[in-house]
């Protein structure tokens, strides 16, 4: 599974790259290969300075190797040794009318010392996070997602949206990241879904992920915006960042198993601003994202 899954990954990163490559016109993505000490390696590629997208980076990786102390007890296992790879991207288009996109899919396994595996599940999903809201956009995307779960199980989307939604919460400011999509983790064989099940649908997303993107990229990149259009998105950003360096999992994973760093943090958009007790305007559509944000919303 292991090596079934990475080939899936290598392949999915191709097909992405070239896809946000054309979508741009300009800039292509720079390639850095990189080896872990410990064990394994990843192929990191990011895209800067284009006439869409501002930063984004498209990275995989496959680490192995003894689980970390710090690991260990996040896992509450004893000493064991672990494998995991993965496909992570971030995409920060330059208009502010252009949402930005997160989306990870990923496989782990667990072994004792004999070489036994003992555990390994999936993870995943991908999400949205617009910085002025348009239903149909945020409609689309989760319609693509919708449609991508009930292919495997009729339960899956209202499920792992409602575990998006709960996840990608900043509660030390009491909202949203974006508007969600799915979110799964710790995806295991049961009696009736299999590994393989597991596979086919964690695959089904990942495949999903330009048909819920690049139409929204599309209809807003020649937006014209103002530079007060500009600072919002700034600002917005922020909370972004905030997300990732207080919260998120994925980045606690990669510091505490001496992950490469620069491929890590390409999460973080380039400018940013923090304003201090900043509002937006009662009434204006900067106050309309705000509210929505408030409370998860049933967008189907």
């Amino acid at each position: 599974m292991k090596d079934k899954f990475y080939q899936y990954i290598q392949d999915l990163q191709d097909t992405i790259t070239s896809k946000l490559e054309a979508v741009d016109g300009k800039a292509k993505f720079r390639e850095d290969l990189w080896e872990r000490a410990e064990g394994g390696g990843g192929r990191t590629r990011v895209i800067e300075n284009g006439n869409v997208f501002e930063k984004g980076g498209v990275n995989i990786s496959a680490v192995h190797g003894p689980l970390p102390k710090a690991m260990q007890a996040y896992f509450n296992v004893g000493d064991v040794d672990f494998f995991a790879c993965g496909l992570s991207l971030v995409i920060h288009p330059k208009n502010p009318f252009v949402p930005t996109a997160h989306a990870n899919w990923r496989y782990f396994e667990m072994y004792d010392k004999e070489g036994n595996l003992v555990n390994s599940w999936f993870g995943g999903g991908q999400d949205l996070t617009p910085y002025y809201l348009f239903e149909e956009d945020a409609i689309h995307f989760h319609q693509t997602c919708k449609t991508a779960c009930d292919k495997h199980n009729p339960e899956f989307y209202t499920k792992f949206k409602k575990q998006c939604d709960e996840y990608f919460w900043n509660a030390h400011r009491n909202e949203g990241r974006g508007i969600g999509g799915l979110f799964f983790d710790h995806c295991k064989a049961t009696e009736n879904f299999s590994m393989e099940n597991w596979y086919d649908f964690v695959t089904e997303v990942g495949n999903s992920f330009l048909e819920a993107y690049v139409p929204i990229v599309e209809r807003r990149k020649d937006i014209e915006y103002t530079d007060e259009n500009r600072t919002w998105q700034e600002i917005r950003r922020g909370r972004y960042v905030e997300f990732n360096l207080v919260h998120d999992k994925g980045t606690l994973f990669g510091l505490k198993t001496n992950g490469r760093m620069e491929s890590i943090l390409m999460s973080l958009p380039p400018h940013v601003q923090w304003v201090y007790d900043h509002h937006p305007e009662e009434g204006s559509e900067e106050e309309r994202l705000i509210k929505v944000l408030a409370k998860p919303v049933n967008w189907m």
